[in-house]
């Protein structure tokens, strides 16, 4: 479904980034791709990508950094589509929240995305054509405890994507968002085992999703089939949130 077209995925060397860059090369895409601080892994995904026969490009790049990621983009041909996926958490207290442990959040998820999508914009808008996919999150639409700028930042990019694609639509670019629920990924694990036994529980699906089911959402949006989709949030999360 996506021969020819070149994809950028942030955060793709792990978890949901991952599997959706694997996804996209699977239906012939490619892959372009940044991770921080992640060679090893990095390296495993782009051997697996270029199995399926793909051009495969990575960059070691926080997405905070804007004048790195512009010219990253910059370094690349023409991109089609961007799943902006990288993000970070920090688990305190709303209390205990300094200034440096919010920018290092909201700078990641809200400003790194914003401006990443700018920097793949003006190619897209020549071209009349593109995709644009944020990664939000269900916490950024029901909250949670103990991590505020993470549900802010969250809530933030599918405002985000709303707005842009009221601009984008009309000159041929699709811009949507998901917010997944709690999927099985190494930062997921990271939890206490107790914690993540009594929060599967209460699922009505009874279960974690996958990194795989997330990028099967993503690929039905990058697709063919997705093009009804305007500044839409899908939400995959196995009943955590249902509206």
């Amino acid at each position: 479904m996506l021969s020819g077209k070149l994809a950028l995925v942030t955060g793709g060397s792990r978890g949901i980034g991952r599997a959706t860059a694997i996804a996209f090369a699977r239906e012939g895409a490619d892959i372009a791709f940044c991770h921080l601080d992640d060679t090893e892994k990095a390296e495993e995904t782009a051997t697996e990508l270029r199995a399926f026969g793909r051009q495969v490009v990575h960059a070691n790049l926080n997405v905070s950094d804007i004048s790195a990621s512009r010219a990253f983009v910059a370094s690349l041909p023409d991109v089609d589509i961007l799943f902006n996926n990288a993000g970070a958490n920090i688990r305190k207290p709303f209390e205990q929240v300094t200034e440096a442990d919010f920018d290092s959040v909201v700078d990641v998820h809200l400003k790194g995305m914003f401006f990443m999508a700018q920097a793949v914009y003006p190619a897209m808008l020549t071209r009349g054509s593109g995709c644009i996919i944020n990664v939000a999150s269900q916490l950024g639409i029901k909250g949670g405890p103990n991590i505020a700028p993470y549900c802010a930042a969250k809530a933030g990019i599918a405002g985000f994507t709303r707005a842009l694609a009221w601009e984008a639509a009309p000159r041929g670019i699709r811009v949507n968002a998901i917010a997944p629920g709690p999927i099985d990924t190494d930062l997921v694990r990271q939890n206490p085992l107790e914690f993540l036994e009594a929060f599967k529980a209460r699922l009505p699906a009874g279960r974690f999703g996958t990194p795989e089911e997330i990028a099967a959402t993503a690929l039905l949006l990058a697709g063919p089939h997705g093009g009804f989709y305007v500044g839409a949030t899908l939400s995959p999360n196995g009943g955590d949130v249902m509206y």
